[in-house]
Formats: structure tokens, sequence, C-alpha cells
């Protein structure tokens, strides 16, 4: 693998190696391309620079903890179970959370998402990481309403639609793949009824509710509606 610097020239990128490729490099590259050198297709790999934060290790361990709680496995194990998990998903690469991990934030979204899809499919109750949750996350409130559990407390919820349906139309005969959702118990439903969004999103600390869901999970949960056909 090669790496540069890429810049973006209004119609083109211009990509320059931090240190010039060898011959064996372009020999490698008429071989690969059938004698061509010029004007091969390549892909552009972007890392996330941003080391890992102290609050996604804090959210990582705090989920551990209750695993821990509803499992009975150790802690340490878990976080290996987990490390390895990332690594099988990642094909080969490896992550660690410790304080001078030289992962990413990304990578560490990654390894994060996985453990959130772990409680949610095991109901796995959660006390100590709740908190630390990052609600305003698409996969975090995806989750919530795949398993019908509420983004601001984690108990039972309905579906919000962040979208207005409109007075009179019956929800039974919409598409509700075109609304954002969200998952809100009846405590949480009635107030952002009441207090509308702007002054919900201030009182729970979000900076946003509300995503697209497609229509495979939509009917799963069992929310009716007509769901067209999309090329």
């Amino acid at each position: 693998m090669i790496s540069g610097t890429a810049t973006w020239k209004g119609d083109r990128w211009e990509v320059i190696p931090d240190k010039p490729p060898g011959q064996l490099f372009f020999e490698h590259l008429e071989t690969l391309n059938s004698g061509e050198n010029e004007k091969i297709k390549v892909m552009l790999e972007f890392p996330d620079p941003r080391q890992a934060r102290p609050k996604q290790r804090a959210l990582f361990f705090a989920l551990l903890q209750d695993i821990w709680r509803w499992s009975g496995e150790q802690v340490n194990w878990l976080k290996e179970y987990f490390y390895a998990r990332y690594t099988i998903r990642t094909q080969g690469d490896e992550i660690s959370l410790a304080n001078d991990t030289s992962n990413s934030v990304t990578e560490a979204r990654y390894l994060l998402d996985d453990v959130v899809k772990f409680i949610f499919e095991y109901d796995v109750p959660i006390r100590s990481g709740y908190m630390l949750l990052p609600r305003d996350e698409s996969n975090f409130q995806y989750q919530c309403i795949k398993h019908r559990k509420c983004l601001i407390c984690g108990r039972h919820a309905d579906i919000h639609h962040v979208d207005e349906l409109g007075a009179g139309r019956n929800r039974n005969k919409q598409d509700h793949t075109k609304f954002r959702l969200a998952a809100l118990c009846r405590e949480h439903h009635t107030e952002i009824h009441q207090i509308g969004v702007q002054e919900f999103l201030q009182r729970h600390h979000l900076t946003g509710i509300g995503i697209k869901v497609d229509k495979e999970t939509l009917k799963r949960i069992g929310l009716q509606g007509i769901y067209k056909e999309r090329d």
C-alpha cells in the first residue's frame, strides 16, 4: 500500500505519494494491468486521524459492566471477546481502547456499534452505560426503533413520527419509510407532543432526533402501512 496526500482540485483529485514509488512498483502495476501504467483505476481511503476519545473508552467499559452483570462473564473476557469480533468483522484489523490507543474515533465507533447491537439483540439490562450512549447517532436510534426501546430511558417504546403525518391521515395507509421516526415510551412520546421538538431536544441534551428506516424493519416491528416497491 502506498500512502500520500490527496488534494481536491475542483474536478479531480491530485495525489502526492509520501515517497516516490520504486521501479518494482511500476513493474508490478504493468503486470496487473496488461502492460499499462497510466490512467489506472485506484481506490482512495481516507483514514480518520482523530484518536479514539476518552468518552468512547468510558462508554465501552460501562457497557461491558452491564453485560457482566447480565451474563456473569468477567469484563476482561468480554473486552477480548468484542476485540476479537472486531478483528473478524474487519478481516484482520486490531483494536484497543487503552489510554495509549492508536485507533481512531471511527474505529472506536465501529466497535461500540457492535456492542450496542449485542445489547439490544440479547435484551441486556443497561444501568451503567445508558446515560453515556450517543443518542444522536443513527445506529443507536435505529436499534431503539428495531427493538422498540425508548431512546431516552430504555423502556418499551411507541414509534413517533418526527415528520408529522398531518391531521386526519390514516397511519395504516402511509409509507412510513418516507418519514423520520424515533422510538419513545408513552411518557416521552407525550412530552415531545406537549413541549415541541426543539424544547424536547434541549431538555434531553440532544442535537437531533429521528431517522428514516427501511420497510423490512418497519414490517418486522409491526408498523402497518403501504410500502411501495422501489427500483
